[in-house]
């Protein structure tokens, strides 16, 4: 009884390692934070914001304020591939740090990842941030127990007042030298703020191993504080949509992104900040 039991506990992980390589593109090391880059498709990179700082270190530079948020992933309302965060922003001198954890999975097959992150602006138009990460992947007795660390570093520039450009590489770091494998991950993107309530961006991917991915995604604010959003992704054909309300003492997120076969990934996240 006790070694069919530990083949049933073999093959649900196995069920759920393979769905999430399946529903994420590959890239299912990096966890996917932020309600409100969700609701944008995540084209993300060149835009600030605290979630997008763990998604482009170099916009913690503009992170002027000691903040924290959390997040919640509910992937195709399957609970176990629920996907928790949690991050911080520190702004120190001229630098701006952060830290954030990600926590994928449930009892019996989880992966953990730390990222601690340090950025500043170079000039009035140039940032840069880097990022060191501590991932940990685990099932219950001792199938799989594989740890790894690794890197990650992003540039914003700004050409002009309108447009934003961001470069972000994950892991530049060959797999030959490391016991467990991580894709190395380049994303390049560029967004406008057509007016003063409306921002749109283009975002493209490209990951070892997997095709080429394109982002688009916009953000209107419809009201004073209160935003929508929308975006598509060539990955899995994927469309978003999400909402935001900043309020006195936190920014309220939601978003919804699409699967064309496995239905909708709802997420939430709250953010406070302290001046």
């Amino acid at each position: 009884m006790k070694q069919l039991s530990s083949l049933h506990k073999i093959s649900v992980s196995t069920f759920f390692i393979f769905l999430s390589l399946t529903v994420s593109g590959g890239d299912h090391y990096r966890p996917s934070a932020g309600a409100g880059e969700a609701g944008m498709g995540y084209v993300c990179i060149m835009k600030n914001g605290f979630w997008t700082s763990f998604h482009n270190q170099a916009s913690l530079a503009y992170n002027n304020s000691f903040s924290f948020g959390f997040n919640y992933e509910n992937r195709f309302s399957i609970k176990e591939l629920g996907t928790r965060s949690i991050g911080m922003t520190i702004p120190v001198g001229k630098a701006s740090l952060g830290a954030v954890y990600s926590h994928f999975g449930y009892t019996d097959f989880k992966r953990e990842m730390t990222g601690l992150a340090c950025a500043m602006k170079l000039s009035d138009k140039i940032s840069a941030g880097v990022q060191v990460d501590y991932f940990s992947e685990r099932t219950s007795g001792e199938y799989i127990n594989n740890q790894s660390v690794t890197f990650e570093t992003g540039l914003i520039i700004i050409p002009s007042q309108n447009i934003r450009i961001g470069v972000h590489l994950f892991n530049p770091v060959p797999n030959s030298i490391r016991k467990t494998y991580l894709p190395t991950i380049l994303r390049v993107g560029a967004g406008t703020d057509l007016n003063k309530v409306l921002f749109a961006g283009v975002e493209a991917e490209m990951s070892s191993g997997s095709k080429l991915i394109i982002r688009t995604g916009f953000e209107y604010e419809v009201a004073k504080k209160f935003w929508i959003r929308g975006g598509f992704s060539t990955n899995n054909n994927s469309f978003s949509f999400g909402l935001g309300y900043l309020a006195k003492i936190a920014q309220i997120d939601m978003g919804f992104t699409t699967h064309e076969k496995l239905g909708v990934t709802s997420s939430v996240s709250v953010i406070f900040k302290i001046h």
